[in-house]
């Protein structure tokens, strides 16, 4: 398991956090791809979303005491190619950042099938500094660390 970050063009930092994952890709997707709300994961935010190209999604949670209702768009579903892919929108309006396009960030998780199980690679983009990019990093990889606690047991 291998945790990077790297810095892409126009001084735009992406936040990647990758986890390996004992459970067959399927499971995996399942876990990322449907609604509702798991203690494990993204602090037990619920997430509603109908999972179809273009269709919105929304997590709504608590973090540090303060509700939150994040939101973005499903903008790229593919469960049948080589990586299996889900890409989303998302804003978050804890950022305190005005809820307009350049504020938004696109989440790329990719799955691909390894020897007795599944690595999940998340990069989120539009972080303004390395020192933003590891912050992301760090929360999206406790958010797969639950995904990872949730497949497996759900595989068993």
């Amino acid at each position: 398991m291998g945790d990077t970050t790297r810095e892409a063009t126009m001084g735009n930092y992406v936040a990647r956090a990758e986890i390996d994952v004992a459970a067959p890709r399927r499971a995996v997707w399942d876990v990322l791809t449907t609604n509702g709300a798991r203690p494990e994961i993204l602090f037990g935010a619920e997430v509603v979303s109908d999972w179809r190209l273009g269709s919105e999604i929304v997590w709504r949670g608590e973090w540090q005491g303060k509700a939150f209702e994040d939101h973005g768009r499903v903008i790229e579903l593919e469960d049948r190619e080589e990586p299996w892919r889900v890409v989303l929108t998302h804003f978050s309006p804890l950022s305190g950042l005005p809820d307009e396009p350049e504020n938004y960030h696109t989440l790329r998780f990719e799955l691909d099938e390894i020897p007795g199980g599944t690595r999940v690679t998340l990069d989120q983009d539009n972080n303004p500094t390395r020192e933003a990019a590891e912050h992301s990093r760090a929360n999206w990889a406790q958010m797969l660390e639950g995904v990872k606690t949730v497949a497996e047991r759900d595989a068993r």
